[in-house]
């Protein structure tokens, strides 16, 4: 139980009010918990997702599609207190400067934020709030059951899979730095960390039907090829890696979803 919800405290702004043992082995075996974490952010999103989708419109109360996603932006963002936007930032201006390896990590670790890191993160946030948005855009017009489900199932999907993808990540690549925040996740986190994970993620998608599935292996390929050229990159990843892993990992089972909404 300390470790999952030392990893809680950590990933997410939920405060657990425990005494909780921060050793380096307990962050470790926090790792496997990251998918479960991801799912009770989930359900979070998908209680304002059904409060928008379903029960202001009994209502008659309809909200923008604009507002709509500036909510549920708005929401992801405050639950993670911006933890992965800011590695996402930090891992762009590294990985987009051109630069040798230490030169890199350094530009990582510079607190200051650069001009790849903020248009980056401009594109991420504009192409989630565009995905939020998509997801249910009229909502005055006939809804069917489908699109509704698939909505509130990508909202729940969202932050699970890609914490299994950032599980995957800590496990299956070296750590690049000789020290760093996210070094003890990585070497106190095992091979049977990573499994749990992933079994914990493909049977919620399998259980969400053939577009969780899609979504789960879609997006563990994109991240795995994006985690790998860094891991080339810089000799392998770091605790803002793992953070960009989240964000980007977020953002491309929103696209899958979206995508299937077109043929539902």
């Amino acid at each position: 139980m300390n470790n999952f919800l030392l990893g809680l405290q950590f990933l997410t702004r939920i405060t657990i009010k425990k005494n909780l043992d921060w050793s380096e082995k307990a962050c470790g075996g926090s790792v496997k918990f990251f998918p479960l974490i991801g799912a009770i952010l989930g359900i979070i999103y998908v209680l304002v997702g059904y409060v928008i989708y379903y029960l202001l419109p009994s209502f008659n109360i309809y909200l923008s599609a604009h507002l709509i996603g500036f909510i549920l932006l708005f929401c992801n963002i405050f639950l993670t207190g911006a933890l992965h936007c800011d590695g996402f930032t930090d891992t762009m201006d590294g990985i987009l400067s051109g630069r040798k390896r230490e030169r890199i990590l350094e530009i990582m670790k510079d607190s200051r934020v650069g001009a790849h890191g903020a248009t980056c993160l401009i594109l991420v946030l504009i192409g989630k709030y565009s995905m939020f948005t998509d997801l249910m855009v009229n909502q005055n017009i006939y809804i069917t059951h489908a699109q509704f489900f698939n909505s509130l199932f990508a909202l729940f999907l969202m932050p699970i899979i890609a914490r299994c993808c950032m599980s995957i990540a800590v496990v299956l690549f070296p750590y690049a730095r000789k020290e760093g925040l996210g070094k003890a996740f990585h070497e106190y986190s095992s091979k049977k960390s990573m499994a749990f994970a992933l079994l914990f993620t493909f049977i919620i998608s399998l259980l969400l039907g053939t577009i969780g599935v899609i979504a789960l292996i879609f997006t563990i390929i994109v991240i795995y090829l994006f985690n790998r050229y860094v891991a080339n990159l810089i000799g392998g990843l770091t605790g803002d890696v793992y953070g960009a892993t989240a964000e980007i990992g977020e953002l491309v089972v929103l696209f899958v979803f979206v995508l299937a909404q077109s043929f539902i």
